[in-house]
């Protein structure tokens, strides 16, 4: 599978090599091979069962490869879990928040965790950016929706201020307006040096939000596809064509 180029002045912030991971007994992800540049925007894109989530579980060290091998920056995830996780904020699909608290508890309680103490201008800072109703923030979480709960995990994601993002599926439950403004926050990170890898199934969002996609399919890497240069997003057609392709193999 082709690499990116990457300046030798860019560090590279992720790379998979060789990758190979089993569960329960069966060959999840299989040679898988790509490595991401600090600044970039990259998505896995595949459908049910392709690995995705599974290779965003190897770099947090929640699986361990059964050959092959994760880096983040530089360093080898099996030989130093703690600092792979410093380095990432991770958005699973479905966060766990609690219904019993407001938008502010739950981002105080969890960026707590992290030792911050973040303080009420930085928590609205954040949810401002990710545009959650201000009436909304002081109602307790068992009575939003799945997109503003969404909304919030994503807030907590940027308030982290980790250089690397892992994002499963992170416009799930939102909007088409409210995936638009993900995807120009997503754009603003990366051009402020963060590097965020997302898995998704969609396909027009990877395309619009993505420096590079790559196909992922039955825990392989199937295709690799990048934003042009002068273009504002990679060719949704080809993209569509060949996950559907595959899709139906």
């Amino acid at each position: 599978m082709a690499e990116l180029p990457v300046s030798p002045a860019i560090p590279i912030a992720l790379s998979a090599q060789a990758l190979r991971v089993v569960r329960s007994g069966q060959e999840v992800l299989k040679d898988v091979s790509f490595r991401i540049a600090q600044g970039e925007v990259h998505a896995l894109l595949g459908g049910n069962g392709a690995g995705k989530s599974t290779t965003l579980l190897t770099f947090l060290g929640f699986l361990a490869p059964a050959s092959g091998s994760v880096q983040v920056r530089g360093r080898d995830v099996s030989e130093d879990i703690r600092a792979a996780r410093q380095a990432i904020a991770y958005l699973p699909e479905a966060a766990a928040l609690y219904g019993h608290l407001n938008a502010y508890e739950n981002l105080r309680y969890f960026l707590s965790l992290a030792r911050m103490d973040t303080q009420r201008p930085a928590l609205d800072a954040a949810l401002d950016r990710v545009a959650l109703q201000a009436e909304a923030r002081e109602m307790r979480m068992q009575t939003y929706s799945k997109g503003m709960r969404q909304k919030v995990a994503i807030a907590m994601a940027i308030l982290r201020e980790a250089p690397i993002l892992l994002l499963d599926e992170p416009t799930s439950g939102l909007d088409p307006a409210a995936i638009d403004d993900f995807n120009r926050l997503v754009r603003e990170l990366a051009e402020a040096g963060r590097t965020i890898l997302l898995v998704t199934h969609d396909v027009y969002g990877a395309c619009h939000v993505a420096d590079r996609i790559d196909l992922l399919h039955k825990g392989e890497l199937v295709g690799t596809f990048d934003r042009p240069p002068g273009m504002d997003r990679i060719d949704t057609e080809a993209v569509h064509a060949a996950f559907a392709t595959h899709a139906a193999a």
